[in-house]
């Protein structure tokens, strides 16, 4: 058996966002995992978490998905305060990174090679009001061709940081005004089956 960790960060706004679509893209995320062998784990950020104990479920998972709606082309402000909070501690534990990977004596090392996470992976799973046409293309104005994963750097960079390896992310597009739920969830499954390895696979890794 190996182990994922799915982050809610999901914040409730009344007539806005309810958190119904990302609930349901979690429950997705658990099935799909738990039939390829993996034990889960949830944390709910609304609902609230013990930094102690976050500390440990990253420690604990190979693989950590979260789960969130982008607000203001980011995520909800809970999540980076939770990130702020599990990240510093699990650094000053000495279990996330060993300094950013130069040093003193040597400031020409690479920045971003002391994390001690390796082995593990991270991936964003997204819910947009924004439109897929409007990434990847340099005739749009507000990115300018950029991807998700470059728009969404700032997220996956303390994971990097840290040594994970960033899987490709997934995302719902359009979500207000020409959703697409059903075929979302299909290519949730299918984006799963694409990236994820069978714990199975892992055994002896």
């Amino acid at each position: 058996m190996h182990n994922v960790l799915i982050i809610h960060a999901h914040q409730f706004y009344e007539g806005i966002s309810t958190g119904k679509l990302n609930a349901a893209m979690a429950e997705v995320v658990q099935q799909e995992m738990e039939q390829r062998g993996y034990t889960v784990q949830h944390t709910h950020i609304e609902k609230g978490y013990t930094v102690a104990d976050e500390v440990a479920k990253h420690l604990w998972a190979d693989l950590i998905i979260l789960q969130s709606p982008v607000y203001w082309f980011g995520m909800p402000w809970i999540y980076k305060k939770y990130v702020d909070e599990v990240f510093t501690a699990g650094m000053l534990q000495g279990n996330f990174i060993t300094g950013d990977g130069r040093t003193r004596t040597d400031p020409t090392r690479q920045y971003g090679s002391g994390g001690l996470l390796q082995g593990k992976q991270y991936m964003v799973s997204l819910t947009w009001n924004a439109p897929q046409e409007a990434f990847d293309n340099p005739a749009q104005d507000l990115f300018k061709g950029k991807s998700v994963d470059d728009v969404l750097v700032a997220n996956t960079a303390n994971y990097a940081f840290s040594g994970m390896e960033v899987l490709p992310s997934f995302s719902c597009f359009d979500v207000f005004k020409a959703p697409t739920i059903e075929d979302d969830m299909a290519r949730l499954r299918a984006h799963l089956a694409e990236f994820v390895v069978d714990s199975e696979c892992l055994i002896g890794v």
